[in-house]
């Protein structure tokens, strides 16, 4: 015979059997692993703000390659791209926090709210790991009459305003080093003017194409045209030489006092990422970048590989954005 029980205070007339029954169960679930909690269980997805071609989508791809044999999952890459970075940034603002989706954020996120184009900064992302750093080159195409940096600026000192420069969006990063190229050798940023473009990419396609006379953008993105002979790098904006391309020398060796850190990319999450998960991604990220089959390429393309995460990684976003606005309040971009 079933005893029946009953709770006075609730007024509900229940089985003991069906208590007992219930309470196991609930212990049982408790003690399996949770299936919904496992990480990552199906594809994840990048988000890359530039064009297919340049450097931030090369060494994105390059680590995504990498990235789902150390997560046991595919990492599919996209290009969301349009308003000078702003479209892809805020894609992954938006997105769910909750692994799936990652993005790489890049510079532009520490300039883009200085003038007013967003109010997304890097605050609003759970950054993962510092990838690559990567310093300007002035790129110019093969056929060009400038066979040094000397006879480029004494063009530009003899019909200032007439030659055209471009790699960017206006007062990207790029634009940046531009601006600070002309400072260092006494030309007002006028002497030559930018053109916006989405990303290194574009911005080769139209030098080559004859649209533009000079790209400020990384080496990485310049080499393979430059292997190729259709471009000439005449200097870096870095502090030392690049062991991939021995030949192009700094401007401080040039004699022109000037050097930028330039552009650089985080792979990052939406704001809010559960701590477990940015942990997991953070380890995945740092066993991914000592393999070679990540490295090797990207260094050989003229990368400069830098990791960092955690705390380090929080400090150098803080310092960018300060620096990157002041820079931009210098040349009359910011607000």
């Amino acid at each position: 015979m079933l005893v029946r029980m009953v709770l006075p205070r609730l007024g509900v007339v229940v089985d003991r059997g069906s208590v007992w029954i219930g309470l196991l169960l609930v212990t049982l679930c408790a003690c399996q692993p949770n299936i919904e909690q496992a990480y990552p269980s199906r594809p994840l997805t990048v988000i890359v703000p530039w064009k297919a071609g340049g450097g931030t989508d090369t060494a994105t791809r390059t680590l995504a390659a990498v990235l789902q044999d150390e997560l046991e999952q595919p990492v599919n890459v996209v290009n969301r791209t349009g308003g000078g970075g702003i479209v892809g940034h805020y894609a992954l603002s938006q997105a769910q926090p909750d692994g799936y989706t990652l993005g790489a954020i890049t510079v532009e996120i520490t300039m883009m709210h200085w003038t007013g184009l967003t109010p997304l900064d890097y605050t609003n992302y759970s950054p993962i790991a510092l990838v690559t750093v990567n310093s300007s080159a002035i790129t110019v195409r093969n056929d060009a009459p400038w066979q040094d940096v000397h006879d480029l600026v004494a063009a530009l000192k003899a019909e200032p305003g007439t030659l055209t420069a471009s790699g960017t969006s206006l007062g990207g990063i790029w634009d940046l080093c531009r601006i600070g190229f002309l400072e260092a050798v006494g030309l007002d940023q006028s002497a030559m003017p930018w053109v916006p473009s989405q990303g290194a990419a574009a911005a080769l396609q139209e030098l080559l194409a004859g649209g533009v006379d000079v790209v400020t953008a990384s080496l990485a993105e310049t080499d393979a045209l430059r292997r190729a002979g259709r471009v000439r790098t005449l200097a870096l904006m870095a502090n030392e030489r690049l062991s991939v391309a021995p030949d192009v020398p700094t401007l401080k060796e040039l004699g022109i006092d000037y050097a930028s850190e330039g552009g650089w990319m985080v792979l990052a999450a939406p704001e809010n990422l559960p701590n477990a998960r940015l942990e997991l991604l953070r380890v995945a990220v740092w066993n991914a970048s000592r393999r070679p089959e990540f490295s090797v390429p990207l260094e050989r393309a003229g990368f400069r590989l830098q990791h960092l995460t955690g705390d380090s990684l929080e400090l150098f976003l803080r310092e960018e954005d300060s620096r990157n606005g002041m820079l931009m309040n210098e040349a009359g971009l910011a607000l």
